[in-house]
């Protein structure tokens, strides 16, 4: 009976161990999303956030979106930030996601102030509420500040933080 309990013991600390490593560095709001890996989380993205995974398709681009969600003071919920993975044949440089994603946000493309930003070497545009950028053609990434509570430098390092899911 005791090498019975000691085989149990041992099985089952080798299967935590191994749960364990599995984990994305992040927590498991992080991680994989759509071929990509979610890599940093601003710290406004508290603990007891909860995330919601969604797939949709609008004007023959196919979107797979994380959303992350936190109780209000006084009740209620409110998304704290989304990225969203598109893929589409439309979307064949960061211009023509500009574009597309102009009309899908309901921009005025005369007004919406986009600034340029070197993601890990990639060309990216970012303004008050949103990043984006091409990783390849046919592919965009968006990380969006949904209530304006990230900022600039946390808007910026979550989509720097964002990269292949399996580098080569």
């Amino acid at each position: 009976m005791p090498l019975t309990r000691w085989a149990a013991a041992a099985l089952a600390t080798a299967l935590a161990l191994a749960l364990t490593a599995a984990a994305p560095a992040v927590g498991p709001r992080g991680g994989p999303l759509d071929g990509f890996t979610i890599g940093h989380l601003p710290a406004q993205v508290e603990a007891q956030a909860s995330t919601l995974d969604s797939d949709y398709e609008w004007e023959d681009v196919a979107f797979t979106a994380r959303f992350w969600e936190q109780a209000k003071e006084g009740g209620g919920f409110q998304v704290v930030m989304q990225v969203l993975v598109l893929r589409g044949e439309k979307l064949t440089d960061l211009a023509a996601v500009r574009e597309f994603l102009t009309h899908y946000h309901e921009r005025d493309p005369d007004t919406w102030n986009l600034r340029d930003f070197d993601n890990n070497g990639t060309e990216g545009l970012y303004g008050e509420t949103e990043a984006f950028w091409t990783p390849g053609p046919g592919v965009a990434v968006e990380v969006r500040d949904a209530s304006g509570l990230l900022g600039e430098e946390e808007l910026l390092a979550t989509a720097r933080g964002i990269g292949p899911e399996n580098p080569a």
